[in-house]
């Protein structure tokens, strides 16, 4: 028990109570506090104020302190409030574009304002040619095309590849034995006339001339090398000089 004397030791210079060696402590009488009744609150005071609503605006507030007579007579109690403002006042709506008035290419009168952006120019849109795809023979398909090429069949109708004048590719515009040249290259273009997708009248438009120009205004995303390369049939050269 030495471990508990050494964490109560006791201050005997101090004048707190001790303890008494029978082990008995003194009689220590402490305050009880007096209970007066008529300190009680029986809720008398606020029996009728609870279903009172309360009072709008508050007895207090800047808005009855602004409507009070008193208040306007006193310039110095009077109170600065902020009016809020709406959006029309702080910024007025934009106009409505009239939409269902404009006309393709024809720029919108100059009275009226609009947000769209101003026309680059007052020309009405071209109409675009429409190109056509006609409807293929059973067995001329992009896929039929490619078997012909890879069958190992003569389509060049010659046996070597040839330097070709335009004086000699004119002579190849039947449709019998039709030439073309793109980009520098002759080809014969006569076993392709039943598959290509535009009909064989359009591609007889280059037959015997040089239809680089037209092939690049009418599909120039086409591959023509990979297209006809089993077509190939030489090369076009200047005419000879006499």
């Amino acid at each position: 028990m030495s471990y508990l004397r050494s964490w109560f030791s006791l201050d005997t210079s101090s004048s707190a109570t001790k303890v008494e060696p029978n082990g008995s402590y003194p009689n220590q009488s402490l305050p009880i506090p007096e209970f007066n009744e008529e300190d009680e609150d029986d809720g008398s005071d606020t029996a009728g104020e609870d279903d009172a609503p309360p009072a709008f605006p508050a007895i207090n507030s800047a808005q009855r302190a602004a409507a009070s007579p008193s208040s306007s007579s006193d310039p110095s109690r009077r109170l600065s409030i902020p009016k809020i403002l709406t959006d029309s006042a702080l910024m007025p709506p934009p106009p409505v574009p009239s939409l269902a008035t404009r006309q393709p290419g024809v720029p919108p009168p100059q009275s009226s304002s609009s947000l769209l952006a101003p026309m680059t120019t007052t020309q009405p849109p071209k109409r675009l040619s429409r190109r056509d795809k006609v409807a293929l023979a059973p067995g001329f398909g992009p896929l039929d095309w490619g078997n012909l090429k890879a069958s190992g069949q003569n389509l060049r109708g010659v046996d070597a590849l040839m330097r070709i004048p335009p004086s000699m590719l004119k002579l190849h515009n039947k449709k019998e034995d039709a030439w073309t040249a793109i980009n520098g290259k002759v080809y014969n273009i006569t076993p392709y006339l039943p598959y290509h997708p535009g009909g064989e009248k359009e591609l007889m438009r280059v037959a015997g001339r040089d239809g680089t120009k037209l092939f690049s205004l009418t599909h120039a995303w086409v591959n023509a090398d990979f297209m006809l390369d089993a077509c190939l049939v030489g090369f076009l050269v200047s005419e000879p000089s006499s």
